[in-house]
């Protein structure tokens, strides 16, 4: 017999699981809607708004409108691509196109709002301008209406993560901190960010109203700026993470490594290796060290429903590799080891972003 176990096929056997996450992503998609018809309108209404009333400011957030009306289009794409079926040219399946499509609405943040952002501000204290009042009001109301429309896709985005801490039995705090799916992580940030943004253009058109001083939305302009170049870094990073290669969080790599060592016929998990390919899907790797007296059959009957219940058990960990080993008194130290390393993240919060109970416990 084959020392080595095959793999799980890739479905998880869980109807009931895969519906769930279909509706969640139906649920995602239609916040994506929202933030893309509501960006489609204040992009217009600003840069209509900025260049009758010659503002900086106004501009630099149309831009920033723009650059999410793209963007959404790219979490769109990400939401579709990532449910097609493995192949024989990706058998771990496209769960990561999610995490790819999410990092190029980073860089549509950082170069199409930041950058633009950056320059309009640059441009705003070169130039001197001065508005008439009528234009101030123009901006003022623009502004007014964008931040509406903006509030009302952050409301609906802040909808659906309540509705996932709930489910979760989690704050909506640590929901919004803990969203395992980019898209919607994505749409958040936007978001927040956008309307954040509109209320430090409202206050640059307002002190340059009142003072005079075109200064006050040169640095309203920069400043959003700034605020969408972190906002694009941090999203690049996490997709970055994602895209080379992120381990399952640590209490889910935890409870995975508990139930292999309770089983009685496993002696030590030498080696747990985990890599999440999407949402959806969890790679899971682990070499170890059986009790002796079995034979190749008993060893074969095992592995099987060792990995059975590890698919029935967290559906996520639809892809389960089992390799025998025999394992060295330097292999049981480092499995120690490893072990309490483990169990200090878990109980320092991890990589910054524990486990739903979902994941620990299926």
């Amino acid at each position: 017999m084959s020392r080595h176990a095959d793999a799980a096929p890739h479905s998880t056997g869980r109807p009931d699981r895969q519906d769930g996450k279909d509706a969640e992503d139906a649920r995602t998609a239609v916040t994506v809607f929202v933030a893309l018809g509501a960006n489609l309108v204040i992009a217009v209404a600003k840069l209509a708004g900025g260049l009758f009333a010659g503002s900086p400011a106004l501009l630099s957030e149309a831009a920033h409108s723009v650059a999410d009306s793209l963007n959404e289009l790219f979490l769109l794409a990400s939401l579709k691509r990532s449910t097609r079926a493995p192949d024989s040219r990706h058998p771990f399946g496209y769960g990561k196109e999610r995490y790819f499509w999410s990092l190029l609405a980073a860089v549509g943040i950082f170069v199409m709002g930041g950058c633009f952002s950056f320059f309009q501000g640059i441009e705003a204290l070169r130039s001197h301008h001065s508005e008439t009042f009528a234009g101030y009001v123009a901006g003022l109301v623009v502004l007014a209406v964008a931040l509406f429309a903006e509030g009302s896709s952050l409301v609906r985005a802040l909808l659906q993560v309540r509705g996932q801490a709930r489910q979760a039995g989690l704050s909506m705090r640590k929901a919004v901190r803990t969203a395992d799916d980019p898209a919607l992580r994505t749409v958040l940030a936007e978001d927040s960010t956008a309307c954040f943004g509109v209320l430090v253009a409202m206050a640059g058109v307002g002190l340059h109203m009142i003072t005079g001083e075109v200064q006050w939305e040169a640095w309203a302009s920069m400043l959003i700026g700034a605020l969408l170049v972190f906002v694009a870094y941090q999203l690049a990073k996490e997709s970055r993470g994602q895209i080379i290669g992120e381990a399952a969080h640590p209490a889910l790599r935890r409870a995975l490594r508990t139930f292999l060592e309770e089983q009685p016929e496993i002696d030590t998990v030498t080696t747990l290796l985990t890599m999440r390919l999407g949402t959806r899907s969890t790679l899971i790797a682990a070499r170890v060290d059986l009790v002796a007296g079995l034979d190749s059959e008993e060893v074969e009957e095992v592995l099987v429903r060792v990995k059975s219940a590890v698919r029935e058990q967290w559906p996520i960990a639809d892809q389960v590799f089992l390799d025998v080993t025999e394992a060295t008194p330097r292999d049981r130290a480092r499995a120690r080891r490893e072990r309490r390393q483990l169990d200090e993240a878990v109980t320092a919060g991890g990589d910054g972003r524990e486990a739903t109970p979902q994941e620990d416990q299926g």
